[in-house]
């Protein structure tokens, strides 16, 4: 889009012009400060369409029946209010939609905005399809991937032709003569080289396991540690059905309840996941480190391997908080004959001291880390309906996955820019915008926060050390992190050759000078293209570049480049990698066969469909809340006869009067625990439940004000016009703003209670179903009444500082 840029004073903001005037404005603009002004623009060419033109919604019948266009159109009222409301041709609607307009009424649509004249505030559209009754799952959700363009068509039989067809596949004997096998031991006269002990830790659910990790000690008490990163590349050549329909998509899409994958099942789950006991193509970055995480060489190159184990996060958690302790075979995954769980125990300790060193010097050196509440849901497997939700919990075993593949994507940017300085595919992170940052500044100011948003690390370092541990102060910091996160950017892919600045690759909350992603191939084609240029790299395409190799290498490298590490102050590497060529694989050109014009390109489209991704995740999360909120079981009602069992570490709606904690939505009765669905409840008893928790206030308004509520993570405005109030009053107290709320008597006895209600206020709340469905109000519970469960104890006991790290 276009835009020709205008700077206008606030109050003079949509009123007209003069060509005289705006020049007299231009130059007396100059002089004042930038929070007095506006920034406007006007549009003056569409150059792409990039919004699907696509809504859910309902259709009503026009109000004026004597009109003309009753005849000829149905009104569309679309759910997102930013769309505007269309007019659609009754041809396009039911048949008997005219003579039974209420019998859609709760019927969700789908409509294709196809013309919207400019003297008209309705918009002209055709209907494309019926979806289902509004509030049940499947329609809402597909209804929120047509409106975000989100693919999730069946694969084409021309996009299939171009996965293997020879099933079960195996790897070529020539491809081990291209890579180092990592497989097996192996002698030299040079070294001997033990089994590597690798394997994957992912969650306990996830099918498309693209990432692997290796650690083995080595001499003088260092470490070999690498990060195996599934070669899906290989199976996906440039200019193909796959590669073209890979591209567009450009990335998974993460449902609740389903994902929409990026490639065919066949490589998600199969061919590229790295499934235990099974030989696997890979990339991998293999570092020499020291126990505090310092690095004395790295090697990249192409390699086969086989995981030993399987390991959710629960898994590695179990055995770094039981360092000594023999974990029994039943409760970890089968291992392989070649290793050993305590090998495999072993490993997994010596990473997590690893990756403590190198996480706590990235915030040493200015890293900042935002953890915002993230919620997760337990469905029911036979209706797909959430039975309950927890907030995610971020544990260590998290934290040493992170880390490595943190140090993976920071070392392949440095090597792909060095070999392509002009064709780099990188990812860049700008600084927050200074006008929204300028607001938070004076708002903590205000607030006398002592706050220093001079720069990412020192932000951390703020949230850090502002708060104490207590109940309240941990709940200022949750709502001072999600104040935090406005200002910031998106994080951007693109190519090194479009932008000159290269002050611009900065990384702004990593706070380092080059980043990329490499780790994620099977879910992000951003990843997919950068291991096409790292192959190039390998195979010494480096655009003339000199290069050294490192003096300290891991044993046995096989085919590959290595690095020496000397890095200089601000992180980059004085050496470049080096190494023998490598043949390439079929899936590869030797060089990358895009100028960076069109490298850009797929970059914006990388970053076009991933913030789609993310819009559509957030709504998933809040279509299965919202269900939860309305669609309450029987069993979540407290009652005396019954007692609730609930499992440790997890945050289930549902409490019980004087039980300290939060329990599945389940019953134990004689002990045993019995299930919602078995005490006579089912979908079509959609009773209405409201959800307790406390809150924080987040910002106080004239007649209203926003809170985050705590055990949910959700946001939500209370209106004082839906509370039972005698009166309220809005005021500033300096420079803070307050409401002072006056309650209606419960009784004639009592008098009225008063409540002042400001920023950083805790409050308690009631999350109430409304009639439209998958609505959802916040109503301020009055004064007074019974305590809520403290939210920190629904965290199973844990100190959410822990978990906020």
């Amino acid at each position: 889009m276009s835009s020709v840029p205008q700077e206008v004073r606030k109050e003079d903001a949509g009123a007209p012009v003069t060509k005289d005037e705006n020049t007299f404005m231009s130059q007396d603009t100059r002089a004042l400060p930038e929070k007095s002004l506006q920034r406007s623009a006007k549009v003056v060419y569409i150059l792409e369409k990039k919004h699907s033109r696509a809504a859910t919604g309902f259709l009503k019948l026009l109000a004026d029946k004597n009109s003309e266009l009753f005849r000829k159109y149905a009104l569309f009222s679309p759910s997102d209010h930013r769309v505007p409301r269309i007019y659609v041709p009754l041809k396009d609607c039911p048949r008997d939609f005219v003579t039974r307009p209420k019998d859609y009424a709760n019927t969700l649509f789908i409509c294709r905005i196809v013309d919207w004249k400019e003297d008209s505030n309705f918009a002209l559209g055709q209907l494309a399809k019926s979806l289902g009754q509004a509030g049940e799952i499947e329609p809402e959700t597909e209804g929120i991937l047509t409106e975000y363009g989100v693919d999730f068509s069946d694969f084409s039989s021309e996009v299939l032709e171009c996965l293997p067809q020879d099933l079960p596949w195996t790897i070529p004997p020539e491809e081990f003569s291209k890579r180092r096998d990592l497989r097996s031991p192996s002698s030299s006269k040079k070294c001997f080289r033990i089994k590597d002990c690798v394997f994957t830790i992912d969650p306990s659910t996830a099918r498309d396991l693209d990432d692997a990790l290796s650690c083995k000690p080595v001499a003088d008490g260092n470490f070999e540690v690498g990060v195996h990163i599934a070669d899906v590349s290989y199976f996906v050549p440039e200019g193909s059905s796959l590669d073209k329909v890979a591209a567009e998509r450009a990335t998974s899409v993460y449902l609740v309840q389903k994902v929409v994958p990026m490639l065919p099942r066949l490589l998600c789950e199969e061919l590229c996941s790295l499934n235990p006991m099974t030989d696997k193509l890979t990339f991998s970055v293999i570092w020499t480190l020291t126990p505090k995480g310092k690095i004395l060489s790295e090697w990249f190159g192409q390699t086969v391997i086989r995981s030993c184990t399987k390991l959710s996060y629960e898994h590695a958690q179990s055995m770094i908080e039981g360092p000594t302790r023999k974990i029994p075979e039943e409760e970890l995954p089968p291992v392989s004959p070649e290793h050993t769980s305590e090998e495999v125990h072993r490993a997994v300790l010596n990473l997590h001291r690893i990756a403590k060193e190198l996480r706590q010097q990235r915030f040493v050196d200015g890293a900042l880390r935002l953890d915002q509440l993230k919620l997760a849901f337990t469905l029911d497997h036979e209706t797909g309906l959430p039975q309950g939700c927890h907030i995610y919990e971020y544990r260590d075993s998290n934290k040493l996955v992170e880390e490595f593949m943190l140090l993976a994507n920071m070392a392949v940017a440095r090597k792909i820019h060095c070999a392509f300085p002009e064709r780099a595919l990188l990812r860049r992170h700008p600084p927050p915008q200074t006008k929204m940052l300028n607001d938070l500044v004076e708002f903590c100011d205000q607030m006398g926060l002592p706050m220093d948003f001079s720069s990412a690390g020192a932000l951390n370092k703020s949230l850090m050390e502002t708060f104490g541990d207590d109940k309240y102060s941990l709940a200022r910091k949750e709502v001072l992190t999600n104040m935090c996160s406005r200002p910031m950017q998106m994080a951007l892919y693109f190519c090194s050759g479009v932008l000159q600045d290269q002050a611009q690759f900065r990384h702004y909350a990593l706070n380092v000078p080059l980043y990329t992603h490499f780790t994620s191939p099977i879910r992000r084609f951003a990843d997919v293209l950068v291991h096409r240029l790292l192959a190039a790299t390998l195979a010494g395409h480096q655009g003339g570049l000199s290069s050294a190799r490192g003096s300290q290498a891991p044993s046995d490298p096989g085919q590959g480049h290595h690095a020496a590490q000397n890095p200089a102050k601000d992180g980059t590497h004085t050496a470049p990698a080096s190494g023998p060529p490598t043949t390439l694989c079929p899936g590869y050109r030797e060089l990358p066969d895009v100028e960076p014009e069109a490298l850009q390109k797929q970059a914006d489209h990388c970053n076009d469909r991933r913030m789609a991704s993310k819009r559509v995740q957030e709504l998933s999360t809040s279509l299965f809340f919202a269900i939860l909120v309305k669609v309450r079981p029987p069993a979540c009602r407290p009652s005396p006869s019954l007692h609730p069992t609930f499992p440790p570490g997890r945050l289930f709606t549902g409490r019980a009067p004087g039980v300290r904690g939060l329990w599945q939505l389940g019953w134990a009765l004689g002990g045993t625990c019995i299930p919602w669905p078995s005490l006579g409840w089912s979908p079509a008893m959609q009773e209405s439940g409201p959800l307790e928790s406390e809150a924080m206030v987040m910002g106080v308004l004239s007649q209203a004000f926003d809170v985050l509520v705590l055990r949910y993570g959700v946001q939500k405005r209370i209106y004082c016009n839906a509370l039972p109030l005698q009166s309220y009053r809005f005021q500033k107290v300096g420079k803070k703003p307050e409401l002072t709320l006056v309650w209606e008597p419960e009784d004639a006895e009592q008098g009225p209670a008063q409540q002042v209600v400001s920023i950083f206020s805790l409050v308690e709340v009631v999350l109430r179903a409304e009639a439209t469905a998958l609505k959802y109000s916040a109503i301020l519970k009055r004064p007074g009444t019974e305590g809520l469960l403290d939210w920190q104890d629904e965290q199973g006991g844990r100190d959410l500082a822990e978990e906020q790290d």
